[in-house]
């Protein structure tokens, strides 16, 4: 629980770094999504403060492996040791001093100081100390200590844990391991999908009050150049966007649907790549969309109707079970709960909530999921598999796990329509996976198979 606050504190803070200050608290100390706790904290704030107290909320969630790195350093008791208060405003006040650097030194240690003080009963000097050394030594020369030489360092480097930065070493090699957890640090891009059935890309970049590009690999994304309200525009209640990545748009482009088929979408929610599926067939034939959450259902449904398509048909169900026996789909999608390892640019705190054996629980569950899909296919139909992933035991090697238990399908060489995007490697070579740092999107894999 969070401390009581000292009445002795009587600096006024600034409003953001306070706002800041309680959603490190509610992530690190009660588990909270780090949007959520800032949707909550930040409602009294006017945007220009929300827009930066999410600027040092996420990036001292993102950057919590570096600061405990220089805090373990500077301290006797190290990190783990110190009260949550302070090592919560520790967090806050080192990203700002090491990484933004757009206020005074002085004004950021005095109100860090002040953070700790309101609550906790003791331990601001300790606080005061540290981040009065790290202004004195200043952000150049503690950053320039870090290194990427190993996996070991790299992940202190760019704040990931160690067991991430070991596995993509291994995968993907060293220089492309660096690059991805340095692009994980990074903004990730804001890009809308035009609704086809009722507007163009073209036509809905035009449409809008900000900058915008068209994107050559994804015909219908527009990718925004600056920062829009989504839910406040007008366009957006018409039904003319929604907010999606490039790189979940070729998912459903990969499926490859037609008009007048039956498509079955499991783990369907929120309704991105079912109202698309809907889109790329003319809104002509059905499609089965299938969520477990009742809750996320209704999320399902009123995003079907607010996009304006009327073959999406809900259903509330668990997608690991095996359907009935009944008419088969002419394409059926796979789009199971996977580790997100390929969005951490966007999900703040999501690097600290993964772990090897989550990892290992949710291939379990996706080769269920993709077993109970598999069983949907019609003869000649396609069934693809996505998660927005870069974790080989996800991805690669349950395709291949998959394929060597099914001889009736067979894996479709993507790198045909996408040339552009390199293919995964491994067992599962003819997918695709998009990495944040080298295609700018989201990282997904995406595998394609037929039934003979």
């Amino acid at each position: 629980m969070m401390g009581a606050v000292n009445a002795k504190s009587t600096r006024e803070v600034a409003p953001a770094r306070r706002c800041a200050y309680t959603v490190l608290r509610r992530v690190f100390e009660g588990g909270a999504y780090a949007d959520q706790a800032l949707h909550a904290a930040s409602k009294e704030l006017d945007p220009r403060d929300r827009a930066l107290a999410m600027r040092l909320s996420y990036g001292a969630v993102q950057r919590r492996g570096t600061i405990d790195h220089f805090v373990d350093s500077m301290t006797d008791r190290g990190a783990d040791g110190l009260d949550p208060p302070l090592i919560a405003a520790l967090r806050l006040g080192l990203y700002e001093l090491l990484y933004l650097q757009g206020s005074p030194d002085y004004a950021v240690v005095a109100d860090t100081v002040e953070l700790a003080k309101s609550s906790s009963r003791g331990g601001h000097g300790l606080v005061n100390a540290v981040m009065r050394r790290a202004a004195r030594e200043g952000a150049p020369a503690l950053l320039a200590t870090l290194g990427e030489e190993s996996p070991e360092r790299a992940a202190v480097m760019h704040s990931h844990p160690e067991w991430m930065a070991r596995m993509w070493w291994s995968e993907l090699g060293p220089e492309r391991a660096r690059s991805l957890m340095a692009a994980d640090n990074e903004p990730s891009e804001v890009s809308l999908r035009a609704n086809t059935l009722l507007t163009s890309a073209e036509e809905l970049a035009a449409a809008l009050p900000v900058p915008a590009r068209l994107d050559p690999l994804a015909p219908e994304a527009v990718v925004l150049g600056q920062a829009l309200d989504l839910h406040g525009s007008p366009l957006f209640a018409a039904g003319a966007f929604i907010a999606q990545a490039r790189a979940a748009m070729l998912v459903s482009r990969m499926l490859a649907p037609e008009p007048g088929q039956r498509v079955l979408d499991l783990c369907a929610a929120p309704g991105g790549k079912t109202t698309h599926i809907a889109a790329l067939m003319r809104d002509e034939g059905e499609v089965v969309a299938v969520e477990r959450s009742k809750a996320r259902a209704g999320v399902l449904a009123r995003t079907a109707q607010r996009m304006r398509t009327g073959i999406v048909r809900v259903e509330v169900g668990d997608a690991a079970q095996r359907r009935a026996p009944g008419q088969p789909f002419d394409r059926v999608l796979v789009d199971p709960p996977c580790s997100g390892l390929g969005t951490l640019q966007h999900r703040a705190d999501l690097r600290w909530r993964a772990s090897p054996a989550s990892v290992a629980e949710l291939a379990a569950l996706q080769g269920r999921i993709l077993a109970a899909g598999a069983s949907c296919v019609c003869a000649g139909g396609l069934l693809v598999y996505s998660t927005c992933t870069i974790s080989p035991d996800e991805n690669e090697r349950l395709i291949a796990s998959f394929l060597h238990s099914n001889p009736a399908f067979a894996i479709e060489d993507l790198s045909a329509q996408l040339p552009a995007l390199a293919p995964a490697g491994g067992a599962g070579s003819g997918a695709l996976q998009t990495l944040p740092d080298r295609d700018r999107t989201a990282g997904f894999y995406i595998a394609r198979l037929r039934r003979s």
